[in-house]
């Protein structure tokens, strides 16, 4: 008999999960750092750079220009990433959910890390087509983009355990009859 999915039932291997996703981009965030001033830019192929840029703002810049709102970004993003653990920790019920919060929880830490860190998130990835580039980013905010994708694609595809059809037990004969 197979047991419905609970993610407390692993979660310290969602946890180490985590913490991949943190160490993997912050080691990156770390060698961009060493090896490339900042503002560098480095053509790796028609329409993509490796740079070494630095975003005070919201994701893809949002708010850069504007003072004061990092404080307010660690608090969320610590928020939503204690939030999303205690999720985890009581037992999501399906594994698209569980990646979600991992990538979501990972990704947010690292950004958290950064702002706590030098007050602004290092960026490095920067695409474009001719002259109009996207903001810059990273892995963090990779992790945050395909974690927020899974969650809206179980809103629509994941059933939960409430949606799935149970089997019945025994015969239907005597408990469905119609007469």
């Amino acid at each position: 008999m197979t047991h419905p999915f609970n993610s407390r039932t692993r979660f310290t291997t969602w946890g180490l999960w985590i913490l991949a996703v943190i160490m993997a981009d912050q080691a990156i965030k770390a060698t961009v750092e060493a090896s490339m001033p900042l503002g560098t830019s480095i053509a790796i192929t028609a329409g993509f750079n490796w740079v070494h840029a630095i975003n005070p703002g919201a994701a893809f810049s949002f708010l850069a220009d504007a003072g004061g709102w990092q404080r307010i970004f660690r608090g969320r993003g610590l928020t939503v990433s204690a939030i999303l653990v205690g999720w985890l920790w009581r037992g999501v019920s399906t594994r698209v959910e569980t990646a979600a919060c991992i990538l979501i929880t990972g990704g947010g830490m690292g950004n958290v890390i950064d702002r706590l860190r030098i007050g602004a998130v290092v960026d490095y990835l920067d695409f474009y087509w001719r002259n109009w580039h996207w903001p810059a980013f990273n892995l963090a905010d990779i992790a945050i983009v395909f974690g927020a994708m899974l969650f809206v694609w179980s809103s629509f595809t994941v059933k939960t355990g409430a949606d799935v059809p149970r089997k019945a037990s025994g015969s239907c004969r005597s408990r469905c009859s119609t007469n």
